[in-house]
Protein backbone atom coordinates (compact mmCIF):
# COMPACT_ATOMS: atom_id res chain seq x y z
CA UNK A 1 0.00 0.00 0.00
CA UNK A 2 2.85 2.46 0.91
CA UNK A 3 4.75 1.91 -2.04
CA UNK A 4 1.74 2.30 -4.57
CA UNK A 5 0.60 5.75 -2.77
CA UNK A 6 4.87 6.39 -3.29
CA UNK A 7 4.55 5.37 -7.04
CA UNK A 8 1.59 8.07 -7.58
CA UNK A 9 2.95 10.44 -5.63
CA UNK A 10 5.66 10.25 -8.28
CA UNK A 11 3.63 9.98 -11.02
CA UNK A 12 1.54 13.34 -9.56
CA UNK A 13 5.13 15.17 -9.78
CA UNK A 14 4.60 15.05 -13.23
CA UNK A 15 1.54 17.76 -13.20
CA UNK A 16 3.58 20.03 -10.98
CA UNK A 17 6.99 19.90 -13.27
CA UNK A 18 4.44 21.02 -16.46
CA UNK A 19 2.94 23.69 -14.36
CA UNK A 20 6.35 25.53 -13.68
CA UNK A 21 7.66 25.38 -17.25
CA UNK A 22 4.43 26.55 -18.48
CA UNK A 23 4.04 29.00 -16.14
CA UNK A 24 7.70 30.52 -16.37
CA UNK A 25 6.76 31.05 -20.14
CA UNK A 26 4.17 32.58 -19.53
CA UNK A 27 4.98 35.04 -17.09
CA UNK A 28 8.16 36.08 -18.83
CA UNK A 29 5.86 36.59 -22.31
CA UNK A 30 3.37 38.22 -20.38
CA UNK A 31 5.33 40.61 -18.73
CA UNK A 32 7.44 41.84 -21.50
CA UNK A 33 4.45 42.15 -23.72
CA UNK A 34 2.47 44.23 -21.06
CA UNK A 35 5.11 46.52 -20.49
CA UNK A 36 5.48 47.02 -24.39
CA UNK A 37 2.04 46.78 -25.33
CA UNK A 38 1.05 49.19 -22.16
CA UNK A 39 -0.99 46.58 -20.68
CA UNK A 40 -1.70 46.72 -16.80
CA UNK A 41 -4.27 43.86 -16.75
CA UNK A 42 -1.74 41.92 -18.99
CA UNK A 43 1.02 42.90 -16.82
CA UNK A 44 -1.15 41.83 -13.50
CA UNK A 45 -1.82 38.51 -15.21
CA UNK A 46 2.12 38.07 -15.75
CA UNK A 47 2.84 38.41 -12.16
CA UNK A 48 0.22 36.37 -10.94
CA UNK A 49 1.61 33.41 -13.27
CA UNK A 50 4.76 34.20 -11.63
CA UNK A 51 3.66 33.80 -8.04
CA UNK A 52 2.36 30.31 -9.45
CA UNK A 53 5.33 29.24 -10.19
CA UNK A 54 6.70 29.86 -6.89
CA UNK A 55 3.63 27.59 -5.66
CA UNK A 56 3.84 25.09 -8.08
CA UNK A 57 7.52 24.89 -6.96
CA UNK A 58 6.14 24.82 -3.79
CA UNK A 59 3.57 21.87 -4.50
CA UNK A 60 6.34 19.72 -6.24
CA UNK A 61 8.51 19.86 -3.00
CA UNK A 62 5.66 18.73 -0.80
CA UNK A 63 5.26 16.04 -3.51
CA UNK A 64 8.49 14.84 -2.60
CA UNK A 65 8.72 15.42 1.20
CA UNK A 66 5.67 13.17 1.15
CA UNK A 67 7.40 10.12 0.12
CA UNK A 68 9.94 10.09 2.75
CA UNK A 69 9.87 6.74 4.68
CA UNK A 70 7.96 6.95 8.28
CA UNK A 71 10.76 6.97 11.05
CA UNK A 72 10.96 6.98 14.85
CA UNK A 73 9.38 11.08 14.49
CA UNK A 74 6.92 10.51 12.30
CA UNK A 75 5.50 7.51 12.62
CA UNK A 76 2.25 7.94 10.12
CA UNK A 77 4.74 9.50 7.62
CA UNK A 78 5.72 12.62 5.86
CA UNK A 79 2.55 12.72 4.21
CA UNK A 80 1.02 16.08 5.53
CA UNK A 81 4.00 17.63 3.74
CA UNK A 82 1.55 17.53 0.68
CA UNK A 83 -0.95 19.50 3.03
CA UNK A 84 1.27 22.23 4.02
CA UNK A 85 2.30 22.78 0.30
CA UNK A 86 -1.04 23.31 -0.15
CA UNK A 87 -1.19 25.85 2.36
CA UNK A 88 2.23 28.05 1.37
CA UNK A 89 0.92 28.19 -2.30
CA UNK A 90 -2.28 29.81 -0.76
CA UNK A 91 -0.41 32.22 1.23
CA UNK A 92 1.69 33.37 -1.68
CA UNK A 93 -1.35 33.61 -4.01
CA UNK A 94 -2.95 35.79 -1.09
CA UNK A 95 0.15 38.29 -1.45
CA UNK A 96 0.00 38.34 -5.22
CA UNK A 97 -3.79 38.95 -5.06
CA UNK A 98 -3.17 42.07 -3.05
CA UNK A 99 -0.24 43.12 -4.47
CA UNK A 100 -1.97 43.30 -7.79
CA UNK A 101 -4.97 45.25 -6.46
CA UNK A 102 -2.96 47.68 -4.97
CA UNK A 103 -0.91 48.46 -7.87
CA UNK A 104 -4.04 48.56 -10.29
CA UNK A 105 -6.35 50.75 -7.62
CA UNK A 106 -2.99 53.05 -7.25
CA UNK A 107 -2.69 53.76 -11.09
CA UNK A 108 -6.76 53.90 -11.05
CA UNK A 109 -6.76 56.68 -8.44
CA UNK A 110 -3.97 58.76 -10.16
CA UNK A 111 -5.79 58.25 -13.54
CA UNK A 112 -2.22 56.48 -15.13
CA UNK A 113 -4.41 55.01 -18.04
CA UNK A 114 -3.37 54.27 -21.52
CA UNK A 115 -4.56 52.57 -24.54
CA UNK A 116 -3.20 48.73 -24.88
CA UNK A 117 -1.56 47.50 -28.06
CA UNK A 118 -3.77 44.62 -29.36
CA UNK A 119 -1.07 42.36 -29.58
CA UNK A 120 -1.34 41.95 -25.65
CA UNK A 121 -4.82 40.37 -25.95
CA UNK A 122 -3.71 37.90 -28.68
CA UNK A 123 -0.97 36.83 -26.12
CA UNK A 124 -4.26 37.05 -23.25
CA UNK A 125 -6.33 34.13 -25.56
CA UNK A 126 -3.08 31.68 -26.41
CA UNK A 127 -2.29 32.27 -22.78
CA UNK A 128 -6.20 31.00 -21.91
CA UNK A 129 -5.69 27.79 -23.97
CA UNK A 130 -2.53 27.19 -22.77
CA UNK A 131 -3.53 27.18 -19.64
CA UNK A 132 -6.67 24.84 -20.05
CA UNK A 133 -4.55 22.53 -21.28
CA UNK A 134 -2.35 22.42 -18.35
CA UNK A 135 -5.80 22.01 -16.26
CA UNK A 136 -7.08 19.02 -17.71
CA UNK A 137 -4.03 17.46 -17.63
CA UNK A 138 -3.47 18.02 -14.15
CA UNK A 139 -7.00 17.76 -13.11
CA UNK A 140 -6.47 14.40 -14.65
CA UNK A 141 -3.85 13.50 -12.51
CA UNK A 142 -4.93 14.76 -9.62
CA UNK A 143 -8.39 12.27 -9.76
CA UNK A 144 -6.20 9.26 -11.34
CA UNK A 145 -3.61 9.88 -8.10
CA UNK A 146 -6.14 11.21 -5.47
CA UNK A 147 -3.73 14.13 -4.65
CA UNK A 148 -4.79 17.42 -2.88
CA UNK A 149 -1.64 19.54 -4.06
CA UNK A 150 -2.92 18.84 -7.78
CA UNK A 151 -5.75 19.09 -7.13
CA UNK A 152 -5.17 22.86 -5.74
CA UNK A 153 -2.89 23.42 -8.68
CA UNK A 154 -5.93 21.99 -11.26
CA UNK A 155 -7.64 24.52 -9.59
CA UNK A 156 -5.28 27.63 -10.34
CA UNK A 157 -4.81 26.24 -13.56
CA UNK A 158 -8.58 26.95 -14.47
CA UNK A 159 -8.66 30.39 -12.72
CA UNK A 160 -5.85 31.20 -14.53
CA UNK A 161 -7.31 30.11 -17.77
CA UNK A 162 -10.70 32.33 -17.08
CA UNK A 163 -8.25 35.52 -15.83
CA UNK A 164 -6.36 35.01 -19.64
CA UNK A 165 -9.65 35.21 -21.00
CA UNK A 166 -10.99 38.19 -19.11
CA UNK A 167 -7.42 40.03 -20.21
CA UNK A 168 -7.89 39.48 -23.52
CA UNK A 169 -11.44 40.57 -23.46
CA UNK A 170 -10.70 43.38 -21.74
CA UNK A 171 -7.25 44.96 -23.52
CA UNK A 172 -9.20 44.53 -27.10
CA UNK A 173 -12.20 46.67 -25.90
CA UNK A 174 -10.05 49.39 -24.28
CA UNK A 175 -8.21 49.75 -27.83
CA UNK A 176 -11.41 51.50 -28.64
CA UNK A 177 -11.14 54.28 -26.17
CA UNK A 178 -11.77 52.29 -22.92
CA UNK A 179 -8.51 52.36 -21.19
CA UNK A 180 -10.03 52.39 -17.79
CA UNK A 181 -11.35 48.70 -18.79
CA UNK A 182 -7.83 47.78 -18.68
CA UNK A 183 -7.43 48.41 -15.32
CA UNK A 184 -10.26 47.87 -14.28
CA UNK A 185 -9.73 44.31 -15.61
CA UNK A 186 -6.54 44.17 -13.75
CA UNK A 187 -8.75 44.67 -10.34
CA UNK A 188 -10.98 41.91 -11.33
CA UNK A 189 -8.09 39.40 -11.84
CA UNK A 190 -6.81 40.72 -8.43
CA UNK A 191 -10.21 39.28 -7.02
CA UNK A 192 -10.23 36.04 -8.32
CA UNK A 193 -6.71 35.20 -7.28
CA UNK A 194 -7.64 35.67 -3.86
CA UNK A 195 -10.72 33.98 -4.20
CA UNK A 196 -8.48 31.37 -5.46
CA UNK A 197 -6.04 31.46 -2.76
CA UNK A 198 -9.18 31.53 -0.22
CA UNK A 199 -10.84 28.14 -1.48
CA UNK A 200 -7.15 26.40 -1.32
CA UNK A 201 -6.25 28.03 1.92
CA UNK A 202 -9.75 26.85 3.75
CA UNK A 203 -9.12 22.95 2.22
CA UNK A 204 -5.49 22.70 3.53
CA UNK A 205 -6.24 24.57 6.96
CA UNK A 206 -9.04 21.81 7.13
CA UNK A 207 -7.10 18.90 6.60
CA UNK A 208 -3.37 20.36 8.72
CA UNK A 209 -6.38 20.88 11.67
CA UNK A 210 -7.18 17.20 11.59
CA UNK A 211 -11.15 18.16 10.45
CA UNK A 212 -13.31 15.18 8.58
CA UNK A 213 -15.75 14.65 6.22
CA UNK A 214 -18.85 13.68 8.30
CA UNK A 215 -20.58 12.45 5.47
CA UNK A 216 -17.41 9.73 4.98
CA UNK A 217 -17.40 9.11 8.57
CA UNK A 218 -21.57 8.29 8.12
CA UNK A 219 -20.99 5.96 5.08
CA UNK A 220 -18.01 4.27 6.91
CA UNK A 221 -19.92 3.53 9.81
CA UNK A 222 -23.16 2.17 7.84
CA UNK A 223 -20.19 0.32 6.05
CA UNK A 224 -18.62 -1.66 8.92
CA UNK A 225 -22.31 -2.04 10.87
CA UNK A 226 -23.47 -4.62 7.59
CA UNK A 227 -20.87 -7.49 9.08
CA UNK A 228 -21.89 -10.12 11.27
CA UNK A 229 -20.87 -9.87 14.88
CA UNK A 230 -20.02 -6.09 14.90
CA UNK A 231 -23.25 -5.45 16.72
CA UNK A 232 -22.53 -1.42 17.73
CA UNK A 233 -19.84 1.24 17.23
CA UNK A 234 -18.14 2.90 19.56
CA UNK A 235 -16.48 5.56 18.59
CA UNK A 236 -14.98 5.98 14.63
CA UNK A 237 -12.63 9.16 14.29
CA UNK A 238 -11.01 9.93 10.31
CA UNK A 239 -8.05 11.84 9.22
CA UNK A 240 -6.56 12.47 6.42
CA UNK A 241 -2.70 13.14 5.71
CA UNK A 242 -2.20 14.29 2.55
CA UNK A 243 -4.50 11.96 0.08
CA UNK A 244 -4.36 9.19 2.98
CA UNK A 245 -7.28 8.28 4.77
CA UNK A 246 -6.69 6.66 8.46
CA UNK A 247 -9.60 5.25 10.20
CA UNK A 248 -9.51 4.60 14.18
CA UNK A 249 -12.16 2.61 15.22
CA UNK A 250 -14.17 0.86 18.11
CA UNK A 251 -16.40 -1.95 17.53
CA UNK A 252 -18.39 -3.84 19.84
CA UNK A 253 -18.72 -7.33 18.66
CA UNK A 254 -21.16 -10.43 20.24
CA UNK A 255 -19.31 -11.57 23.73
CA UNK A 256 -19.93 -15.00 22.57
CA UNK A 257 -17.21 -15.08 19.71
CA UNK A 258 -14.20 -16.43 20.57
CA UNK A 259 -11.00 -14.13 19.97
CA UNK A 260 -10.70 -16.07 16.76
CA UNK A 261 -14.23 -15.61 15.23
CA UNK A 262 -13.96 -12.04 16.44
CA UNK A 263 -10.45 -11.23 14.70
CA UNK A 264 -11.50 -13.46 11.28
CA UNK A 265 -14.45 -10.62 11.38
CA UNK A 266 -12.49 -7.58 11.95
CA UNK A 267 -9.85 -9.02 9.12
CA UNK A 268 -12.55 -9.17 6.91
CA UNK A 269 -13.86 -6.10 7.57
CA UNK A 270 -10.15 -4.07 7.23
CA UNK A 271 -9.91 -5.48 4.13
CA UNK A 272 -13.30 -4.83 2.52
CA UNK A 273 -13.49 -1.55 4.01
CA UNK A 274 -10.18 -0.37 2.33
CA UNK A 275 -10.73 -1.47 -0.97
CA UNK A 276 -14.63 0.25 -1.02
CA UNK A 277 -13.56 3.01 0.20
CA UNK A 278 -9.55 3.65 -0.54
CA UNK A 279 -8.43 4.06 2.95
CA UNK A 280 -4.79 3.82 3.82
CA UNK A 281 -4.84 2.28 7.08
CA UNK A 282 -7.39 1.58 9.58
CA UNK A 283 -6.95 0.55 13.67
CA UNK A 284 -9.94 -1.14 15.07
CA UNK A 285 -10.14 -1.49 18.61
CA UNK A 286 -12.86 -4.63 20.06
CA UNK A 287 -14.92 -4.54 22.60
CA UNK A 288 -17.65 -7.12 24.25
CA UNK A 289 -21.33 -5.77 23.29
CA UNK A 290 -23.87 -6.04 26.24
CA UNK A 291 -27.05 -5.48 24.99
CA UNK A 292 -28.22 -4.37 28.04
CA UNK A 293 -25.54 -1.28 28.73
CA UNK A 294 -27.18 2.34 27.93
Amino acid sequence: MVTDRINELKQAEKGAIVSIFAYIILAFVKLSVGSYAHSKALSADGINNFTDTISSVAILVGLKLSQIPADSDHRYGHWKAENVASLITSLIMFIAGFQVLFDSISHLIRNEKSAPEPIAAVVGILSAFVMIGVYLFNRSLAKKYNSTSLSAVSKDNLSDAYTSIGTAVAVFAATFNLAWLDLLTAIVIGGIILKTAYTVFKESTFYLSDGFDLDLLKDYSEAILAFDGIQEIGTIRGRTLGANIFLDVTVRMNANLTVKESHDIVDEMETKIKEKFNIFDIDVHVEPYDDQQL
